[in-house]
């Protein structure tokens, strides 16, 4: 069960990076072309500058008003095991057949007024169906007289023809979900701020297994993180509607409440983990800081900047999973007070200074109040610093450094100055157990992900010495940390044992 969640949140994690670029477009696009910014700097009015704005705001726009489609191409591309190009093909005809057959049983048979919008959670249904039906039948073998239609070329068209039905069971049975989704979207809105922190707790919680992927989209895209009229056009989905505000020109006040179900991540990934980061760097022994200052630089960097907190939070978890778990609380915590304090500040992917600056300041304080994330995130820096120099001080956390290096320690088999991918990914190999132990290899945002035939054959010492962070042991395999580099490894090492990545 672990090994299909974890494949589904990579699976996740496709079309999830398409949206950095496409809210930094929509982004920048709507944040250079409002009023308040030509009245600011007057030359952005210039004819062709607005129409270069309103392209990027449409580009982007286009991308989030079509997320069901890329989901399902995504899922489909992600955990088909074979011929992926088909998967995904089979995998947007089929949601294409689904949302028509839709539309026509609403236009036949239901109120003028009724919609149904199964937002991800029908594109995840349809891509999973579509899979299945993939792996199932890639090379089915058909009579001589339909030959042509066999093997691959038969899996979109069972797909769609499923996807019909599919669409009429929607029909039948997603109203009372959706009206239950609703519910469920009140139900947290009405616990008040307590909502927004567990919200935030159990999504840190589930990070540290890779599993959080799995959750957040059901409330950035679906009802259960509200439903709001917008220019005219109700929109379900806290994500959804927050970019569509952004998109409205005449879009006046703050932003939609549903941006805190993210707006509480700005102070934990700009603010607490790079100070956690110095307060580990100052616990660890004076004589070993220079050797791992680097790691401890880049790993706030790579939070302060992108919202990317995984190298910081594997030098940890493993080692002392009790402040994982109170790491956790404060960043439900922070979630909290962003909606104590009506913080509207949204993002794409993360919580970083990027999304920060573009959502934020950009954006203006009457629309985000970004500039309550300013005393909170100095409080939150200073909290996190002492607590984790303390804790990490007092109970000697095996933290990167933490250990005093004997001369017997096993040296690095790769140097720092030898960026050879080839001859790094094939000593990943060998330290897997050799190509012969190794089942299935792909890799998420930070995350080398493989299964293996037997998990004795893996030698960790040698992986962490080629530069993961942290090694988890799953079911049938592990997961090695290796930062931005493991979608790298992941479709070198494939490409070296001849398989598809």
């Amino acid at each position: 069960m672990f090994k299909k969640f974890s494949r589904l949140g990579q699976a996740f994690m496709l079309p999830i990076a398409i949206l950095p670029v496409a809210g930094l477009l929509l982004g920048l696009g709507a944040a250079l072309s409002n009023d308040a910014a030509i009245s600011a700097f007057p030359f952005l009015g210039v004819s062709w500058l607005q129409t270069l704005f309103s392209i990027m705001s449409a580009a982007g726009n286009a991308v989030f008003t079509n997320l069901p489609l890329i989901f399902t191409i995504g899922v489909a591309v992600g955990l088909a095991d074979r011929d992926k190009g088909t998967a995904g093909l089979s995998a947007a005809v089929a949601y294409l057949v689904f949302a028509g057959t839709i539309a026509v049983l609403l236009e036949k048979f239901s109120a003028e007024d009724a919609s149904i919008d199964t937002g991800v959670l029908g594109a995840l249904v349809i891509g999973l169906i579509v899979t299945r039906l993939h792996n199932k039948y890639r090379q089915k073998q058909l009579p001589e007289f339909l030959g042509f239609f066999g093997g691959n070329r038969f899996v979109p068209i069972i797909s769609a023809l499923t996807a019909i039905l599919i669409a009429i069971a929607f029909y039948i049975i997603w109203p009372p979900i959706q009206n239950g989704l609703e519910i469920v979207g009140k139900w947290i809105a009405n616990l008040g701020t307590a909502g927004s922190f567990f919200y935030g707790f159990f999504l840190r919680l589930t990070g540290a297994v890779g599993l959080h992927h799995t959750i957040y989209p059901l409330f950035w895209y679906t009802s259960l993180g509200g439903s709001e009229n917008v220019a005219g056009e109700m929109i379900s989905g806290a994500q959804n509607i927050y970019f569509a505000q952004l998109a409205d020109p005449n879009h006046v006040g703050l932003y939609t409440r549903g941006t805190r179900f993210f707006a509480g991540r700005f102070d934990t990934m700009i603010f607490g983990l790079p100070a956690a980061c110095l307060g580990m760097y100052h616990s660890i022994p004076k004589e070993n800081r220079a050797k791992n200052k680097g790691f401890y630089v880049s790993a706030a960097l790579t939070s302060f900047l992108t919202g990317i907190t995984e190298p910081i939070e594997f030098s940890f978890l493993f080692a002392a999973p009790w402040l994982y778990v109170i790491h956790a609380f404060f960043d439900g915590l922070s979630f909290f007070l962003a909606d104590l304090f009506n913080i509207r500040v949204g993002n794409t992917f993360s919580g970083g200074l990027i999304d920060f600056i573009l959502f934020g300041p950009l954006q203006g304080n009457a629309k985000t109040n970004w500039i309550r994330v300013i005393p909170i995130g100095i409080i939150w820096a200073i909290l996190y610093y002492f607590l984790f120099r303390s804790l990490v001080s007092k109970f000697k956390i095996a933290i990167p450094g933490m250990q005093v290096e004997e001369g017997n320690k096993k040296e690095n088999i790769v140097s720092d100055n030898n960026s050879d991918l080839e001859n790094k990914s094939i000593q990943i190999i060998d330290a897997l157990g050799n190509q012969e132990n190794i089942e299935y290899v792909t890799a998420c945002a930070t995350r080398l992900r493989v299964t293996v035939k037997d998990k004795e054959k893996i030698d960790q010492e040698l992986l962490k010495n080629l530069g993961a962070t942290a090694v988890l042991e799953v079911e049938n395999g592990i997961q090695a940390v290796f930062g931005s580099k493991a979608n790298i490894y992941s479709s070198k090492i494939n490409e070296i044992l001849g398989r598809d990545d």
